[in-house]
């Protein structure tokens, strides 16, 4: 019976551990910088690109997405944000230097 109330009272102090939460990030891309988005000081630039896509392209109500063409366009955001690191990234991305689908 003893090795029992032990058992039990493992088990039950194991189910009381608490696991560290991690702290949800809020970003706002619309002051995003070319600067801050080419260095990876604010997220992975391929989350915001894709969040960008997703955007845009919400906005012509267009559901496809092009792959081939998209990496056109990351490369494409790049090299204009190296010019202009100043630029806030969705400037950047209305300039037309992103053609995505219209």
């Amino acid at each position: 019976m003893r090795a029992f109330g032990l058992t039990a009272l493992a088990t039950a102090a194991a189910m009381t551990v608490v696991l560290p939460v991690k702290a949800q990030t809020t970003i706002d891309v619309a002051e995003i910088t070319c600067d801050q988005w080419l260095a990876y000081k604010v997220a992975d630039p391929n989350s915001i690109a894709l969040w960008l896509s997703g955007y845009y392209n919400a906005k012509r109500d267009n559901t496809v997405v092009k792959v081939e063409a998209f990496k056109e366009d990351i490369e494409k955001l790049k090299d204009y944000c190296i010019r202009n690191p100043d630029t806030l990234v969705m400037n950047a991305v209305e300039t037309g230097i992103v053609q995505g689908e219209k």
